[in-house]
């Protein structure tokens, strides 16, 4: 069996054995190789972030988190070609590495006239998904998000002024106005705030439990447009509106 499909093959027994596991011996019977060979697979999968997780006690063995995969779900046509432009509109952002393997996922079993829908419905130009690292900034705040923990982040706001490790409780991500946002408390501050993803420039995980917020309640609206920022005129009648330069 090639090793990308063994690979495969490994993660799909874990999830079926389920809190049970399975051992190494039983996949590499299953699989017809080598328990060494089963063993260096594990370590590849966990390698690229499958959270491939240890039994202790008797006969030990290896477990999938129950998290990891999420069941079969069935798209009509349609619900499968709406997704698939969503996910090629969202160029930039956060979940963009996530969003082009999901999207690389419903193109492969979409029928190839679907494809060429998706691709002159998506933008001009789109050649299909990226392919994106992630980066440490949205790994970090990921992490931050998922366990609630306290972020220590360097920022410039629209005026340009910028703030290096501001402390802040992350609560979501959202997509609004053409861009991306972090919503969080803001423990510096004392409020909350709709942090502009491209502005967050470095992110610190604290290690510190983040408290509970109701983000639906005190995020109440999307941040305003951009504003102009008000410069003293050179000369001019004094009261005259200062422009923007």
């Amino acid at each position: 069996m090639p090793h990308p499909d063994r690979l495969t093959a490994i993660v799909e027994e874990l999830r079926r054995a389920g809190p049970a596991g399975r051992t190494a011996a039983s996949l590499a019977a299953r699989l017809d190789v080598s328990v060494r060979t089963i063993r260096r697979d594990l370590l590849a999968l966990q390698d690229a972030g499958v959270p491939v997780g240890g039994i202790s006690g008797p006969g030990g063995g290896y477990v999938l988190a129950q998290h990891a995969m999420l069941p079969p779900v069935a798209f009509t046509q349609g619900q499968a070609s709406s997704a698939a432009v969503a996910l090629a509109a969202a160029a930039t952002g956060p979940l963009t590495r996530d969003g082009a393997a999901a999207l690389e996922k419903l193109l492969d079993i979409m029928p190839p006239p679907q494809q060429r829908q998706v691709a002159e419905l998506a933008s001009p130009g789109w050649a299909g998904p990226p392919v994106v690292a992630r980066t440490a900034l949205a790994t970090t705040i990921e992490e931050g998000l998922r366990a609630g923990r306290v972020l220590a982040i360097d920022y410039q706001d629209a005026a340009g002024s910028r703030t290096v490790g501001r402390r802040v409780e992350p609560q979501l991500l959202a997509f609004t106005g053409g861009h991306w946002y972090l919503l969080a408390w803001c423990l510096d501050r004392g409020g909350p705030h709709w942090f502009r993803w491209d502005r967050i420039s470095r992110a610190v995980n604290t290690g510190q439990p983040a408290d509970d917020h109701d983000p639906f309640s005190i995020f109440t609206a999307p941040p305003p447009g951009l504003r102009r920022i008000r410069r003293a005129p050179a000369s001019g009648p004094r009261g005259e509106p200062a422009r923007p330069s």
